[in-house]
């Protein structure tokens, strides 16, 4: 789950009541379809910090919720509303996501990329994908561990 740190970290997840937070306002049917139907209670997860210096895998969380609709994206004064979603009918879903931990030292994209051989299906490292929410294979995610 890829976030810009200016906007929400892992440190801020890790300051947040009980460590947890809803990850709203994914508003890319792709990356909802990721969360809503491919993630599960318990799943972990990369948290990944996109559009800053150095950016790259910062630590992990996990999924703490199963999908459920997205608030936001019914009300008309925040960022995230969606004008179409309906209450019967919601477009958009969340998950709560809980802090795990934070690495010593960043994976970053530059390492992520020295290692695309390694590292073939991962979508992070696929031309113009700017999903925030992109699954991982074991080994991908094993191979990520290795590195941290």
């Amino acid at each position: 789950m890829k976030s810009e740190p200016d906007v929400f970290s892992i440190d801020d997840l890790a300051r947040a009541p009980r460590k947890t937070t809803a990850w709203d306002g994914v508003r890319n049917y792709q990356a909802r379809n990721f969360m809503r139907d491919g993630m599960k209670k318990g799943d972990q997860i990369f948290f990944y910090h996109s559009n800053c210096d150095v950016p790259g895998i910062y630590g992990i969380a996990k999924v703490s919720s199963a999908a459920y609709p997205d608030e936001t994206a019914f009300d008309p004064t925040n960022d995230h509303y969606d004008p179409k979603s309906k209450r019967e009918a919601p477009q958009w879903y969340l998950i709560d996501v809980k802090y795990v931990r934070k690495f010593a030292h960043p994976v970053s994209l530059e390492a992520l990329k020295r290692h695309s051989e390694q590292l073939p299906e991962m979508l992070i490292l696929r031309r113009g994908n700017r999903l925030s929410v992109t699954p991982i294979a074991k080994d991908e995610w094993d191979f990520v561990i290795s590195l941290s």
